[in-house]
């Protein structure tokens, strides 16, 4: 039996939806109905966070800020976050819908982990309406997580630390020091390590690079790299303990952690 008590998942782009498309795809959708055009690079910058904490934050960036007010021909307000928020929700429902197949060696390594006795949870920044279809989809192509956090259920979201706490209390998971979390975004390695868990970041699958897994494979081998290894940059530079490309080479990095633990080490804050 693993000394790990717990593995808790990201979804978008670390479990499912290689690339992390489905946010990009609505969030340019709804602000486009807005009457502001947003780059991808803008919509990816703070992805990982609460969806309305990410529309907040797209609002408050001062080329988007500008552009609003000359659109509307005043500030955005807190009524403007809520519109867009709601506005937002039923695209990412069905923008999830259509990229919810599992990242390779996902439903794998779940199983290996249940079979040595390490319990499964997950956090999210899609609230609970957005995940309605990934659920049992995910379920049917074997990935189905003890515990699902959504943003919206916890007083903050990422980068806080209480959906993961949320999900380790109702896994029964402890010391925090014996558990992982897995993610391909920076709030949520930042999310991992102000809760004292072993942080693991995912610098090909997901928001980092923001390529589907074909497209990632066609790009020419050295552009490849490149964008890999800026994103894992950006990952080690929040705090990860490790990283890797994707939860297929994510194996090994948890044997490692399981024999730290085992020799009574802490992962450094």
């Amino acid at each position: 039996m693993s000394p790990i008590q717990a593995v808790v998942f990201d979804w978008a782009g670390t479990m499912i939806d290689f690339g992390c498309r489905a946010p990009v795809m609505a969030l340019r959708e709804v602000f486009s109905e807005a009457g502001i055009e947003i780059s991808e690079a803008e919509a990816r910058a703070d992805m990982g966070k609460a969806k309305r904490d990410h529309v907040r934050a797209l609002l408050a960036m001062p080329r988007v800020a500008k552009l609003w007010t000359e659109r509307h021909g005043a500030a955005s307000t807190e009524a403007d976050v809520d519109r867009l928020h709601d506005a937002v929700e039923p695209r990412m429902r069905a923008a999830a819908r259509d990229c919810a197949q599992l990242i390779p060696g996902a439903a794998e390594l779940v199983a290996e982990l249940r079979a040595r006795g390490v319990k499964i949870g997950s956090t999210t920044g899609y609230t609970r309406p957005m995940m309605a279809d990934i659920l049992p989809l995910a379920a049917e192509q074997g990935y189905a997580p003890e515990v699902v956090v959504c943003a919206g259920e916890t007083a903050a979201g990422r980068p806080s630390p209480l959906m993961m706490w949320k999900a380790l209390v109702e896994l029964g998971a402890w010391p925090a020091r014996a558990c992982v979390k897995v993610d391909d975004a920076v709030v949520g390695i930042s999310e991992g390590l102000e809760v004292g868990a072993w942080t693991v970041g995912l610098s090909a699958s997901g928001n980092g690079v923001g390529l589907s897994f074909d497209d990632l494979a066609q790009l020419p081998e050295a552009e490849r790299v490149a964008r890999v290894e800026a994103s894992a940059q950006a990952l080690r530079g929040a705090g990860a303990h490790y990283v890797v490309e994707s939860v297929a080479e994510l194996g090994p990095v948890l044997a490692e952690i399981a024999a730290r633990i085992e020799h009574g080490e802490r992962p450094a804050a």
